[in-house]
């Protein structure tokens, strides 16, 4: 997702410094103009925007606020942006951190998967203050299709865990469904079709049966990234005094698969412990 953002800002033509854990994914950046960091501290230190896109609030709080995190070398007045699916206590944890080091802050998660993040099609999700968000809109746009800001700081965080909760659910409804269909004797091709032509139809649905049917699970949303996403939406929940019982429902069949081996395919093998019980 990163990197697909990352080419996306330099083909408008902005200047770009990029960091990753992995610095072998930093060097075809270096060939196509950008300047590569050693830390997320030097990529911040001459930036008026810092972008972050990670896996989790551990890699989130190491990024930003680390020793040699962004915020160590962030100039005041500098923006800050939190792409990453996080949990919205971590989110207010950051903007309090870069309020502090006199930044700007925004919490704006992605829908969308990799294909949308190298395309610019990404949907952003935007928390923080309108005015902020006026300052970045360019960048944004030179990344997404649709920038929209829905509330204070924490709200972008809160509906994409919510938005990622829902997805969690139908896909592992879909792979119980499927299990189903192949145990049972039906037609799977005019069962499918009946499910994905009529009212559960959902484009997720229609994507990810494909994928399970293919069967093809080249990662395009890592299965373990969307158990950690159900696992962050249930703690919101409970914060809210609402028991996420679906969510916690898809979290198993997730959990499964990961103890199956296939944490790092793509959230379609939620399906192949179904087939293989």
């Amino acid at each position: 997702m990163g990197g697909g953002m990352a080419r996306r800002i330099l083909s408008h033509e902005f200047p770009l410094t990029v960091f990753n854990r992995n610095p072998e994914k930093s060097v075809v950046f270096a060939t196509n103009g950008a300047t590569v960091a050693t830390s997320p501290r030097e990529a911040a230190k001459n930036a008026e925007v810092i972008v972050g896109m990670v896996a989790d609030d551990n890699a989130s709080r190491a990024m930003w606020i680390d020793e040699n995190g962004a915020l160590a070398g962030a100039r005041p007045g500098t923006v800050c942006i939190e792409c990453s699916t996080v949990t919205v206590g971590w989110t207010h944890e950051l903007a309090t951190a870069a309020q502090k080091h006199r930044c700007g802050f925004l919490d704006a998660p992605v829908t969308g998967s990799k294909t949308q993040a190298a395309s610019g099609e990404l949907n952003f999700l935007v928390g923080g203050e309108a005015a902020v968000l006026e300052g970045v809109r360019p960048v944004l746009g030179a990344m997404g299709k649709t920038i929209l800001h829905v509330g204070p700081t924490g709200s972008g965080a809160m509906l994409k865990l919510i938005n990622n909760f829902v997805c969690g659910v139908q896909v592992a409804a879909l792979a119980e469904a499927l299990a189903m269909i192949e145990r049972s004797g039906l037609d799977r091709a005019k069962a499918l079709a009946i499910l994905t032509g009529g009212a559960p139809g959902s484009p997720l649905v229609k994507t990810v049966s494909a994928r399970m049917t293919a069967p093809d699970f080249t990662p395009n949303f890592l299965l373990r990234l969307l158990a950690k996403d159900l696992v962050y939406a249930i703690e919101e929940g409970g914060k809210l005094s609402i028991d996420l019982v679906t969510a916690k429902a898809a979290l198993e069949d997730f959990q499964k698969a990961i103890a199956a081996g296939h944490g790092e395919k793509d959230m379609a093998a939620v399906v192949e412990p179904f087939r293989k019980s």
